[in-house]
């Protein structure tokens, strides 16, 4: 059976230890030279930064976020183990992990970083469709003459580089679509390589809850589970036309997908006409509070996903569903384009307190939109908002400095109470 030596990237043929290097880290699959479509995930990034940057926060948990708006951005493993999730309220977070180190968001360093990353990438392929500053796909298909070596090799030696020199951590998943390469990612976090061969695909899916699927979110696993779905077998026994039928479609799609059938191309190109993310809350919700801290909390994704494409945009958006399933959307034109959270996040918010009083909410969107090149975005600041471009000037500057001098070389005056 192929296999790989994930420490030196060794190619053998058989065995649970590395002939060169005696590392047990080993990749083997039967389909491991043959396979092309990547995805690529850096492990809990803002954490592994926050880490990279601040050696002594290696071994402890961190959690990145908080603040007056109190969710948690992003977690590193360690905290993770105690249940520390995305947008938990820092609170819950703290109670589960009281000895978590709490670190503000430093939005300029991670999209600095993910461009050093997005560099490695471009080396081994001019096809990589960026999702986020730290994930992407890779078509690798055509490139074995140029390197001289097999997709699966050059993925193991780009995370191995990603490692080395930039120091973060980042996991594989290979495969024959996109759909199976980012399930196939998650499936050995962190520092994972997984792979999910044509063969394997039917058995491989069969048992697996539909929630495995990348866009189903509460609403549509509610609106299944209601029509018996719960796994891809569930799926497998609905008649297309059926599915078709009930879910529109998204029904057509979970019917190719319970086949792991899945024809888009990774697409370096692929148009962008608007970024949103949006959260479907387990009870309605009326906290003030906790609805700000969601809205901070998509604004950083929106802008995120904007400077991971170095695109920006002219519209903000918000999208709210009641409690009886009705929408509300609201939209405000900017004077200029932008790509920072701190603006999205004002604009959104501004949007939101009219519409306060309609509470409780069980779906909330921020959406960026009218896009264009990140050139054109923040250059001459909101005339409404004369403190707008100071504070991008002072974000920028202060992560330049901690970036070159470490993350305790400038502090907020608020950082010291």
């Amino acid at each position: 059976m192929p296999a790989l030596c994930r420490d030196c990237l060794t190619p053998f043929d058989a065995g649970t230890r590395c002939p060169a290097c005696r590392s047990p880290r080993v990749l083997a699959h039967p389909e491991l030279w043959d396979l092309s479509i990547a995805h690529m995930d850096c492990d809990a990034f803002y954490a592994s930064v926050e880490k990279r940057d601040d050696p002594s926060l290696r071994d402890r948990p961190v959690i990145v976020g908080g603040g007056r708006r109190g969710v948690v951005t992003t977690a590193c493993y360690i905290a993770r183990i105690k249940g520390v999730r995305s947008a938990m309220p820092m609170f819950q977070a703290l109670k589960l992990c009281p000895e978590a180190v709490i670190v503000k968001p430093r939005f300029e360093i991670y999209a600095a970083v993910s461009r050093e990353v997005r560099a490695l990438m471009n080396e081994l392929t001019p096809v990589v469709e960026p999702l986020s500053l730290d994930e992407a796909f890779l078509d690798l298909g055509g490139t074995a003459r140029l390197h001289g070596a097999p997709p699966a090799l050059m993925l193991a030696r780009l995370v191995k580089r990603m490692q080395e020199e930039i120091g973060i951590a980042g996991s594989i998943g290979l495969s024959h679509n996109k759909f199976l390469a980012k399930i196939a990612s998650d499936l050995d976090k962190p520092r994972g390589f997984a792979v999910i061969g044509r063969a394997e695909t039917q058995t491989f899916l069969t048992d697996k809850p539909v929630s495995l699927i990348w866009g189903v979110g509460q609403v549509t696993r509610d609106a299944l589970e209601r029509a018996g779905i719960r796994t891809f077998a569930d799926l497998l026994r609905w008649d297309q036309r059926d599915l078709a039928a009930r879910f529109g479609g998204m029904g057509e799609r979970l019917w190719h997908l319970a086949r792991g059938q899945d024809r888009r191309r990774v697409s370096a190109n692929a148009p962008v006409k608007g970024i949103s993310n949006e959260t479907t809350f387990s009870d309605d919700l009326s906290d003030p509070d906790l609805i700000d801290g969601h809205i901070w909390r998509l604004a950083e994704k929106v802008a995120d996903r904007a400077k991971a494409k170095d695109i920006a945009g002219r519209v903000v958006g918000l999208k709210l569903k009641r409690a009886n399933h009705t929408l509300l959307s609201r939209r405000l034109t900017l004077r200029e384009p932008t790509q920072i959270a701190d603006r999205i996040y004002r604009t959104a918010r501004a949007l939101y307190d009219p519409v306060a009083g309609e509470a409780p909410f069980r779906l909330l969107g921020v959406a960026l939109s009218d896009l264009c090149p990140a050139t054109m975005a923040d250059i001459s600041g909101d005339l409404l908002d004369p403190g707008a471009a100071t504070r991008a000037r002072a974000e920028r500057a202060a992560d330049a400095i901690r970036a070159r001098f470490g993350h305790d070389a400038i502090l907020k005056g608020r950082a010291l109470r």
